[in-house]
């Protein structure tokens, strides 16, 4: 049978109700997928930025007490303040590491 002899012996309210179908589904696909993909990219890039954040932390208290403790007395009193500018100097060098490292810089799916 040929389509054209099934569509026209479909009612008006058939229509209708396909054509409701058809924009509900194209609805969910263009708003509530790309939503859904969004939160995922939210969830994982939240919880490795937390990680990474306590990591860093860390990394930067052990590079003081490193320095600390391989400066001694050396690095004393008025010198002090070097200790806590090499772990600066360490911790700016692996901050723009990382950053240079990060590739997608927004949601949508370039080639």
């Amino acid at each position: 049978m040929p389509f054209y002899e099934s569509s026209q012996r479909r009612s008006a309210p058939d229509h209708v109700t396909d054509l409701v179908d058809s924009v509900k589904q194209y609805a969910k696909q263009e708003t509530l997928d790309p939503i859904r993909g969004a939160a995922r990219w939210v969830a994982v890039g939240t919880l490795a930025s937390l990680s990474l954040g306590l990591a860093l932390v860390f990394f930067a208290l052990a590079i003081l007490r490193l320095s600390q403790y391989l400066g001694g007395d050396t690095l004393s009193a008025s010198w002090s303040f070097v200790h806590y500018f090499i772990t600066f100097i360490v911790v700016s060098a692996l901050v723009a590491l990382s950053l240079s490292r990060i590739q997608q810089r927004s949601l949508t799916k370039e080639s």
